[in-house]
């Protein structure tokens, strides 16, 4: 009878070790691999949200552009429940004040996944958002590019931290927990402590 209990504690011990790395696996899926560029993608329609005169205007965008600072690479569907997803996270970033010459915050938005209806008072709300913050990139991406090139689940969010090099540091596609935050938090600021040193 002894002898089962240890088989049995023994057999679940070895179970949740294996659940354990296969958790801290699964943060880097198949989309995005570590020490590596992100699979390139271009956003054609619409793509960066940028302001001339005063008036919105739109270019296309590729990955191939983020290279030259640290960065935290966010990828919204477009709704509300997403953005709240990963809210702890972009509160924890817009109080850091990062130094804005190493470090950019990209928010992709698939606006080819929003609610029926609702997708041009998306675009609105963020182009507001980025007469507030013309410091951080936007990226509308009507046909859901990204969402399809990095295999991304539906109305959710993802982040994904680059290095200035373009290098995926951390990847994950969902809510990170209150210890992936501070882990990202921290991340960063090594990321740019290395890049000052540059």
């Amino acid at each position: 009878m002894l002898a089962r209990q240890r088989v049995t504690t023994l057999v679940a011990i070895l179970f949740v070790g294996v659940a354990g790395l296969l958790g801290s696996f699964n943060v880097f899926a198949d989309n995005f691999k570590l020490h590596q560029p992100v699979p390139t993608v271009s956003v054609m329609n619409r793509g960066e949200l940028l302001f001339e005169n005063g008036k919105p205007v739109y270019q296309p965008w590729s990955s191939a552009k983020l290279g030259g600072k640290v960065r935290v690479l966010l990828h919204l569907a477009g709704r509300i429940a997403a953005k709240k997803e990963n809210q702890p996270l972009t509160d924890a970033l817009q109080n850091a004040h990062f130094p804005r010459d190493r470090y950019q915050t990209t928010l992709i938005v698939n606006t080819d996944d929003a609610i029926p209806g609702s997708a041009m008072f998306v675009r609105a709300s963020l182009e507001s958002s980025k007469q507030e913050a013309p410091w951080s990139q936007f990226i509308i991406d009507d046909n859901g590019a990204a969402a399809k090139a990095w295999q991304l689940r539906q109305q959710g969010s993802a982040v994904v931290v680059l290095d200035k090099d373009g290098k995926v540091q951390f990847a994950k596609d969902g809510a990170l927990t209150q210890a992936e935050v501070q882990q990202v938090m921290s991340m960063l600021n090594n990321l740019l402590d290395g890049s000052s040193q540059t």
